[in-house]
């Protein structure tokens, strides 16, 4: 989190007293030293205790990671891994290394919940009737509510662990916070959280409150906190999100980002959410609702925000538990993070739907001690886990082997692979490895997946392994033809295939006119299927393109053979040279692999060549060796590789500082924005320190707070504007009261109502108007503010009278007024006058007089349809006359109960077709209640409150 990056270097940790001679400032430098010495190349000088690690150092996240495991083995020590995090200098790596147990004082976790396993079900014991993720939710805690969900692992703490039955429970008080603080169905809620249990119960909350979670990753570094900020920003923009939820140690961040979010109300913590009490109240929401909007990684800077159904989410979960086989008997491993996609709904929700018991891990954790991963799967038994390529790396190539005594991987059955470039050697390397610890090779899945299809998209055979297409690079480039060789011909390219369409998508792979390309053809990747987004939130633009007829367009580039696919590039990823297609993953890898080049910090894309219509082919490499000769020579080898691999030399070589290279949140090169950064002369621009960037981010949130305050103060004009049209027409209105005639008096005061809502420049949709003009009717409506009166007085036939509480007849101007508008006067508190008021108006709707009743009584300040009183229903049955549904939507949000500061904003009013009771009993007036309750629920879009 920023805040504890923020802190500077007095870390939590100090010395033994006991003494540690071996653990001298001298022998850390000297370890330092010589990392710094393999990073950079040529002579380094010693590193000074009170040098930045990372400004002054260039020792980045995966250098420190290589670092601590030096340090271990330096001085046989197990450190503290939030030490070893936080620590900003060389003098707090040497106090850690004080406080840090020898290694021989540590033993593995032990699986404390490992023997807790479910009960072996039917394959078909799954929610196969719910319709959304809440569905899915309430049925495990009716009927497993004791069984473990989730255990999550923190460093060597016990777990923490989460029940279906509790989880729902934390959920509910979760959601009832959340209406109490205005959230109304469909608004979206933000969720900056790290991987926690806060995460799930916050996530499942909203749902549940009938909101959107937009689920944004939290600042990890300080560094690069202002780009973070700003694309976090644009994601809160564009999903109009009403409220922020964090955690105390990102408050620092939130609050930044609340300052230039105009949509955002509040920000909101988990724990003050958990502290909450009060009633929730059930919000209907269904299958084509909106359960989340996912935000891309947005590697051009743009973020697009892919709308994801109830049903697009069920029906990628259960197409890859059908694929996968999936059961309460697995147990499903998982550090990924819960704020991107195959986190979020490949590991938790694949897990909780299929009643999987699921182990936790923060990506801290495993990027911090990777091999925390292989154990956790060692010791609870895991079956199932998914990770990107560079973690199969990093743990084939970076772990020590006295980190991976006593594994026992022979449980493992299915290591799906996918998120990003899959590399073959990388499989052979992992399986290599991890063999003689009982991983089997068949277990390896690379996969196929993207936003837009919920997650999963293609997954293998299970038990096949992986499958390894060998083709002829130039061939593909020149001809874009697949064409299989030997492995070992010169330019061989090895494709790694990511399965076939999971049950019931669909794949194909067409050119650039659209027409569908045979196998072994490459060309644009297209799909279709039941987990198809309808498109991006707020971006018809980026909708249009995404659709072809009725196939999307994955953006990437790719073959088939016999129905599976493999992948090649991205369009947006490709370089066009001479009209060849230049793919710039094989090279990236070459280089990243050279000595004294940044591993995964390389990037080749194509920049704009003004004297042709092709484009130059650039290679960016981060290295931090900075002697000349060093460089030249490191020049010369990637030129080399670039005729080795492509075929053609680079048009240019640039060797950046580290961090130059841009990712998104998920480690994922960002290409079009180096290209842009190249393009503009800016690539390898010094970075801002901390304090230069937060500034520039306050001044940009001063700027829209004065945005802000020049908006409210027009919202304050507005509502001046709004009373005083009010005012005349109340004046206006009384003295139509002294007309003689009632209908005229009706119809002045309708036309007063018109006339004031025409100029108080409230936006005003009517549905269904016409079919009032018909016959008399007992008229129902929901009751949201005090403008519901003057909106139905504008709408409803002059003829149409109100039915009112007798307390608004206390005032003796009021009462005459009202009375001479034709209001009907109701008591509510004295049974005997009530029935008499019953029976009276019963008559006057047999006498056929229009009655307007507001069945709930009052009105509230929170979203939601109250129970209905029976009066309306009752006289409607005695009368033998219909009742007309209808549904205010927007009233509560311009003007609240409680506030008198009217809010600029749409409203709608939808005239439901008439109901009419079956019969003249008690029975029958009741369930014509709850049919026009139901109808006026759907209209109004408000949660219903139980009675």
């Amino acid at each position: 989190m920023v805040s504890g990056m923020e802190q500077g270097s007095d870390i939590d940790v100090a010395p033994t007293t006991t003494g540690r001679p071996d653990v001298t400032p001298e022998r850390l430098a000297s370890v330092i030293q010589a990392l710094m010495h393999e990073l950079r190349g040529g002579e380094t000088a010693p590193p000074g205790l009170d040098d930045d690690l990372q400004r002054t150092l260039g020792i980045d996240s995966l250098a420190r990671m290589e670092l601590m495991l030096r340090l271990e083995q330096a001085f046989d020590v197990r450190m503290p891994e939030a030490a070893m995090q936080a620590a900003q200098t060389p003098r707090d790596l040497w106090r850690a290394l004080m406080a840090a147990a020898p290694r021989s004082s540590i033993r593995p976790a032990t699986a404390a919940t490992a023997g807790s396993s479910p009960p072996a079900l039917g394959a078909a014991d799954f929610p196969v009737q719910a319709q959304t993720l809440v569905d899915v939710l309430q049925w495990h805690a009716d009927k497993r509510g004791k069984q473990r969900h989730v255990a999550l692992l923190a460093g060597d703490q016990p777990p923490q662990e989460l029940d279906h039955a509790a989880l729902l429970a934390h959920a509910r008080t979760m959601a009832a916070a959340l209406q109490r603080l205005g959230v109304a169905p469909g608004e979206a809620v933000a969720l900056m959280l790290p991987t926690s249990l806060a995460f799930l119960e916050c996530f499942m909350g909203i749902l549940l409150a009938g909101g959107v979670p937009i689920p944004i990753y939290p600042p990890f570094r300080a560094s690069q906190i202002e780009d973070h900020l700003r694309r976090q920003a644009n994601i809160l923009a564009n999903a109009q999100a009403v409220l922020l939820v964090s955690d105390e140690q990102a408050l620092p961040a939130a609050r930044i980002l609340r300052a230039g979010a105009l949509e955002l109300r509040a920000v909101v913590t988990a724990d003050r959410l958990r502290a909450s009490d009060g009633p929730w109240h059930p919000v209907p929401r269904g299958a084509r609702d909106t359960a989340l909007i996912q935000y891309t990684s947005g590697s051009t800077g743009q973020p697009k925000g892919v709308v994801l159904t109830h049903a697009n989410l069920l029906a990628n979960i259960r197409a890859m538990g059908q694929a996968m086989k999936a059961g309460p008997n697995d147990v499903f491993i998982s550090w990924l993070p819960l704020y991107h996609d195959m986190g979020l709904i490949g590991a938790w929700l694949g897990s909780l739907y299929h009643g999987v018991p699921l182990v936790l891990m923060s990506p801290q954790d495993f990027l911090g001690r990777p091999s925390r991963w292989m154990h956790a799967i060692s010791e609870h038994r895991g079956t199932v886990t998914a990770a990107p390529n560079f973690a199969y790396e990093i743990l084939a190539n970076k772990v020590p082997d006295d980190e991976l005594q006593g594994l026992d991987l022979s449980c493992w059955r299915a290591a799906m692979n996918g998120s990003e470039p899959v590399h073959a050697a990388t499989l052979a390397q992992f399986c290599q490895r991890f063999g003689r610890f009982g991983f089997d090779r068949r277990a390896m899945m690379p996969v196929y997946g993207l936003a837009e299809s919920g997650v999963g998209l293609a997954f293998p055979p299970l038990g096949r392994g992986p499958k390894i297409d060998v083709i002829d690079r130039q061939v593909l480039h020149e001809k874009g033809c697949a064409e299989p060789v030997d492995t070992v011909r010169p330019g061989a390219m090895q494709v790694v295939g990511c399965g076939i369409a999971l049950p019931g998508h669909e794949l194909r792979v067409v050119n650039e006119h659209g027409a569908e390309l045979p196998d072994r053809q490459e060309g644009r990747i297209e799909f279709r299927g039941p987990s198809a987004t309808e498109g991006y939130f707020r971006n018809p633009e980026g909708t249009k393109a995404l659709f072809d007829g009725d196939w999307l367009d994955s953006g990437d580039v790719g073959y088939v053979v016999d129905g599976e696919v493999f992948l090649t590039s991205r369009v947006k990823d490709l370089i066009i040279r001479g009209g060849h297609n230049i793919h710039p993953y094989d090279l990236e890898e070459a280089v990243g692999a050279l000595p004294g080049v940044r591993r995964g910090c390389v990037a080749v894309f194509g920049a704009a060549d003004p004297h042709s219509r092709s484009e130059r082919v650039v290679v960016l490499a981060e290295s931090r060796t900075d002697v000349p000769a060093s460089r030249a020579a490191l020049r010369d080898r990637i030129a080399q590789l670039s005729i080795e691999v492509l075929g053609l030399p680079a048009d240019d070589i640039v060797l950046a500082p580290p961090h130059t290279v841009l990712k998104t949140s998920s480690g994922k090169i960002r290409r079009a924005a180096c290209r842009s950064l190249y393009e503009q002369g800016e690539l390898g621009r010094s970075e801002r320190g901390v304090a230069w960037q937060l500034a520039r981010l306050w001044l940009d949130a001063l700027q829209r707070r004065l945005r802000e305050s020049v908006r409210r103060s027009a919202s304050a004009l507005f509502a001046a504007w709004l009373w005083t049209v009010f005012g005349i027409g109340a004046a206006l209105g009384a003295a139509a009261a002294l007309l003689p005639a009632r209908a005229v008096r009706k119809r002045v005061a309708r036309a007063i109502a018109r006339a004031g809502l025409s100029v108080s420049g409230l936006p005003i949709h009517v549905e269904g108007q016409a079919s009032l003009q018909n016959a008399p009717r007992i008229i129902v409506a929901n009751h949201a503010s005090y403008l519901d009166w003057l909106l139905l007085t504008a709408v409803l036939p002059a003829r149409a009278c109100f039915v009112a509480k007798r307390e608004l007849a206390q005032s003796a101007p009021l009462k005459w007024v009202l009375e001479r508008m034709g209001v009907r006067f109701v008591e509510r508190d004295d049974v005997h006058a009530s029935v008499e008021d019953a029976r009276r108006l019963e008559q006057a709707a047999k006498a056929g007089e229009s009655l307007v009743y507001f069945p709930e009584g009052t009105l509230a300040r929170a979203p939601g349809l109250r129970p209905f009183h029976m009066g309306a229903f009752v006289a409607a049955v005695g009368a033998g006359v219909a009742v007309m549904p209808v549904s205010l939507r927007g009233t509560r949000s311009v003007l609240r109960d409680g506030s008198w500061r009217p809010r600029r904003g749409p409203i709608a009013v939808q005239v439901h077709e008439p109901l009419r009771a079956e019969g003249d009993t008690w029975s029958d007036a009741m369930r014509l209640r709850d049919r026009a309750r139901e109808q006026i629920a759907q209209g109004c879009a408000e949660p219903v409150v139980a009675g």
